[in-house]
């Protein structure tokens, strides 16, 4: 075998050990984002009423590590935040969040009448079946942004509140 084809065929082999070996550390060692990235389910956003430009979404959000939804994002509307609901001396009062904890191992449920997002300046009417992309952004301890993209199905639910 002459020179410059023995250093090819030893390169690609060097290439191809390489490869392997970086496979499959990858494989039994993931990511720490790809592991403790917070697991949405249960989603779904709110139709919205002829004339109005407001909805909202729910969604129960876990995670085995502590995280916080810092951010949410839709295509769908102009403004988009988090809010809260609580009853107060008999009056039910809605407020914006900064920011949701998302403890280890407990499940926290955005719902009718109680944490939920809400999406303001809706661009077009938002019906029965419709898929409405939203990213979520949330920040672990060490400061690092992991986002989780949804699709969340429109469906009819008299909200609280809503």
């Amino acid at each position: 075998m002459n020179l410059p084809i023995a250093r090819n065929v030893a390169a690609s082999l060097t290439m191809a050990l390489a490869t392997i070996i970086s496979a499959t550390l990858a494989h039994a060692q993931p990511s720490v984002s790809a592991v403790a990235a917070p697991v949405v389910s249960e989603s779904w956003i709110k139709t919205t009423i002829p004339g109005s430009a407001v909805s909202a979404a729910y969604m129960q959000i876990n995670s085995a590590i502590p995280f916080k939804l810092i951010k949410v994002e839709s295509p769908a509307a102009g403004l988009v935040e988090i809010h809260d609901m609580k009853m107060n001396d008999g009056v039910m009062e809605m407020k914006a969040l900064d920011a949701i904890d998302v403890p280890a191992n407990k499940a926290i449920t955005l719902k009718p009448g109680g944490m939920h997002v809400m999406l303001m300046n809706v661009k077009k009417p938002i019906n029965k079946g419709d898929k409405i992309p939203m990213m979520l952004t949330f920040e672990g301890a060490n400061k690092k942004a992991v986002l989780v993209t949804l699709e969340l199905v429109a469906r009819e639910h008299a909200a609280a509140g809503h």
